[in-house]
Formats: structure tokens, C-alpha cells, sequence
């Protein structure tokens, strides 16, 4: 194991212990300097000097938040551009951040635009909502209470380097974290059953990942030996990269999300229907729970990894939404619903365009990113030519099928991913006739093909009935 995973995983094992202690812990201001101090020590030990990147960061945001109008762009604007500027220093002779300095400001930057966004939307709601009356004005009022902010200085350098996801994710709103540090009662809310239920996969990925890291190496890929191997090796080799690429992935994740479990972080009333980023969205019962109490818990506004729909979900889609949920649903909430109306007809590539500079200035990235669009159209084609109209059986073989291609998709899109220099991802899929972009061309014509025989058919057997109508007439 590389040295900045080793410490990359004792940081998030440290934090999952961290936790335990937060529930002991009462009062909203010790809550809040206790996890940004320990934030503030994890991330100097890890990333030393790289830190004052993160410092420039929120003084940043702080200063564009103060702004009354448009403060969401100006800061979109302001993170994403330092975000080039945290990956190009070293073309000016400054030291190169850290890989985990990287991944720390990459969940930064989500924190501070998604804060920005909250802010504005904020003002809108109060300024709106503020003269409304009658059954509304209590419905306004709770939403108000419970997601309205307007956080000062203090408030966003605290919500900024707190320890919880600084480093893995999960993203969350600054109404959760709000609502973490004012816990009335942390150590009542359940821990051993929610803990265990998550890390029960654990053993498994790990052991998974172990194994085929051993064996499979992506710098093995980057060597002229690799390519003097057979078409059907060469072919073969990105699925046990994609699975030493995804299990790393989602033992960090189930880690973060273990991490959040030990400090009662977002963990809200069952009953106020939390939804994976947003929170809960049944104000009227989460007041109600915070007056009688709440006999059951979940954590799903953190639930950051749906792995059966990583692995046996049939749609590119799907696969996507079970992905490291909590930035799938940062993408949505800021980028992909509110492309202006001139790009809406694109927005799923900006939405990917965006991803794919969020991760990183590496054309791989842009490579695989700017892939799925064309694959979700080839699915949509498909499904909507040979899935819609056929048998319950004809359903599911088609699923099956659906299922094994999104999986090589993935695989092949996963090698830009982990070679990311542009000569070295073509060059690997060029060695195996970029066998991805081909299945896809192939799927995209044949569902469109298919569409229209389809509509053919039924306007045939549609005329075909009004003349048999007609004639029995």
C-alpha cells in the first residue's frame, strides 16, 4: 500500500473514532471549535504547507458571501478558479500540493459554492416568504427555521475546516452541520446497530481490494511490455483495474459514512424523510419529533454509496446515482437544474464538463466524462426500441444485457481515470480499437434504427385497425 493511503486511512479511521467522543460532548459552541480544531490538526499533519491553499480558499468565500446579489456565481467563479490555479502552482516554481491536499480541497471547493448557493437561496426565501399568511405562513416558517441561513465569518471558517468529510466527503448543507452542533441529546441517539450495518461490507471490499491490487497494476499499463500482450488480455485487464479503482473507492467511503455514524452527524427522525444531501423534507414532523422526541434515527441525508446499485443497477444512470451520492447530488442541485435556459438542451455535458474539471485538469478525466452522454442517449435509444414494448422475460434479458455493457463502460471509462495523461489513456484504447466507443456508436444507431421501425410498425397496425373498422362498418 502507498504511503498516502496508509495515512490517508489512518486520518479516516482516526476520525471514525474522533466521533465517539462528540457524543459526549454538549453545547453548540464546544461542538464547533472541538471539530474544526480537530479538522484543522488532521489537515496540517497531512498536508503541511499546502494548507494556506485552503486558508486563501475561505477568506475568499467569505468576502463574496458578504455580497447580496449573486454571491453563488461570483463564488462559483472564485472556487473553481482557484481550483486551476491549487493544480497549476507548480508551473510557477511553487511545490506541487500534496494528493491529499488535492482531495481536501476538492470537498472544500463543494462546501464553500454549495454554502454560496444556500446563502442566496436563503435571502430569496426570506424576502419572499416573509409576508405570506394563513396555513402557509406555517408551512414558510418551518422551512424557513430549519434550512434558511445566514452564517457570519466565524460560522463559515468553522463549517469549512470541521473534520467531518474534509477529507472523503460526504458533502452536506451548513443547516446539517448547524443542526449536528445543536444536539440536544447526542449520546441518546442510536450507534452500534447503524455502525454495524454499515461496515458489515467492509471485510469483503477490502480483502477485495488487497487481492486485485496485488495482482493488477495500472503502471503495468503505462509500460511497452503491457502492449505486447494479446488483444483479449489487453481487453480483459481494465475489469480488475475498475475493480481495484472502485473498492478503494467505497472503502473510503463506507469509512466516511461510519465517520458520521459515530459522531450522531446527520442523523435526523425517521419520520422527517431525509433525502441523501438535502436533509429532512418533512418539516412538520421533524418539529413535531424535536418536541415529543424521536424513537428512531437514520442517516440517509449522509448516505454517500449504494453499492448494489454500483453493481447490479442495468442503467448507466442508475450506476451514476449510487456513485458517491452526496456530490451526485451537488451536481444536480447547483449545476444540472440551473444551466441557464440557452444550455439547457446540453446540460448533461455541462453537468459532466464540470465534474470532470472539479477532478481535475487531466484530459483522462475529460476523456471519460464527456463519454457518458453518448452512452446514456445509446440506453435511452435502446431501451425505448427493444425494452418498452416487450414480454416480462424479454424485460429482464435485456436488463442482463443492459447490465454487462454499462459494467464494460464503466471499466473503460475507469482507464482515463487512472492513466489521465492523454497519450497513455488513447494509447490503451487504441490497443484494444477503442472497443467502448464503437459498442457505443453501434448501441446509438441501432436504438435510434430500431425507434423508428418501432413507430413504422405501429402506425401500420394502427391504420391496419381503422381499416378493419372501417370495413366491418
Amino acid at each position: 500500500m502507498a504511503s498516502d493511503d496508509f495515512f490517508y486511512a489512518v486520518t479516516i479511521l482516526s476520525s471514525v473514532a474522533a466521533g465517539l467522543l462528540f457524543r459526549k460532548v454538549t453545547g453548540e459552541e464546544n461542538r464547533r471549535w472541538l471539530s474544526t480544531l480537530l479538522g484543522v490538526v488532521l489537515l496540517y499533519v497531512l498536508c503541511g504547507s499546502d494548507c494556506w491553499h485552503f486558508v486563501i480558499t475561505v477568506v475568499g468565500n467569505c468576502i463574496i458571501i458578504c455580497f447580496p446579489q449573486k454571491c453563488h456565481l461570483y463564488s462559483f467563479v472564485w472556487n473553481f478558479g482557484y481550483l486551476a490555479v491549487f493544480r497549476t502552482v507548480h508551473l510557477v516554481g511553487l511545490p506541487a500540493p500534496s494528493p491529499i491536499a488535492n482531495a481536501a480541497q476538492l470537498f472544500l471547493t463543494l462546501r464553500m459554492i454549495g454554502l454560496a448557493f444556500d446563502v442566496y437561496d436563503s435571502r430569496v426565501l426570506v424576502s419572499t416568504k416573509k409576508g405570506e399568511s394563513g396555513d402557509a405562513l406555517d408551512q414558510n416558517q418551518l422551512l424557513i427555521k430549519y434550512t434558511a441561513i445566514a452564517p457570519n465569518a466565524k460560522d463559515i471558517f468553522c463549517f469549512a475546516f470541521c473534520y467531518i468529510g474534509s477529507l472523503t466527503g460526504p458533502y452536506y448543507k451548513y443547516h446539517i452541520y448547524r443542526d449536528w452542533l445543536r444536539q440536544p441529546n447526542p449520546e441518546k441517539i442510536p450507534l452500534q446497530e447503524p455502525l454495524i450495518a454499515k461496515a458489515r461490507p467492509l471485510p469483503a471490499i477490502v480483502v477485495t481490494y488487497l487481492v486485485c491490487s496485488y495482482f493488477f497494476s495500472i503502471k503495468y499499463v503505462e509500460t511497452d511490455e503491457f502492449y505486447e500482450n494479446p488483444f483479449w488480455f489487453r481487453l480483459f485487464y481494465m475489469v480488475p483495474m475498475f475493480m481495484v479503482f472502485r473498492t478503494r473507492l467505497y472503502t473510503a467511503w463506507l469509512l466516511s459514512e461510519c465517520m458520521c455514524i459515530t459522531a450522531g452527524f446527520a442523523a435526523y427522525p425517521t419520520q422527517a424523510n431525509s433525502k441523501c444531501g438535502s436533509g429532512p423534507t418533512d418539516f412538520a414532523a421533524l418539529d413535531k419529533a424535536e418536541k415529543e422526541g424521536a424513537e428512531k434515527y437514520d442517516y440517509e441525508t449522509v448516505h454517500n454509496l449504494d453499492i448494489y446499485g454500483c453493481e447490479l443497477a442495468p442503467l448507466t444512470k442508475q450506476g451514476l446515482r449510487s456513485w458517491n451520492m452526496t456530490v451526485q447530488y451537488w451536481l444536480a442541485t447547483y449545476i444540472h437544474r440551473r444551466v441557464p435556459p440557452p444550455l439547457k438542451p446540453y446540460r448533461v455535458s455541462v453537468t459532466m464538463g464540470v465534474s470532470a474539471f472539479w477532478h481535475g485538469i487531466h484530459p483522462g478525466y475529460y476523456l471519460s466524462f464527456l463519454t457518458v452522454p453518448p452512452i446514456l442517449m445509446a440506453e435511452e435509444a435502446m431501451a425505448a426500441a427493444f425494452r418498452k414494448d416487450a414480454t416480462p422475460g424479454g424485460q429482464q434479458l435485456f436488463d442482463w444485457g443492459c447490465w454487462f455493457f454499462k459494467m464494460r463502460g464503466f471499466d473503460y471509462m475507469c482507464m482515463g481515470f487512472l492513466l489521465l495523461k492523454l497519450g497513455a489513456t488513447l494509447r490503451y484504447w487504441h490497443s484494444i480499437y477503442f472497443a467502448g466507443h464503437l459498442v457505443m456508436v453501434f448501441f446509438l444507431v441501432l436504438g435510434n434504427v430500431g425507434k423508428v421501425l418501432m413507430r413504422s410498425r405501429g402506425k401500420r397496425e394502427g391504420g391496419a385497425d381503422d381499416g378493419g373498422k372501417q370495413r366491418r362498418d
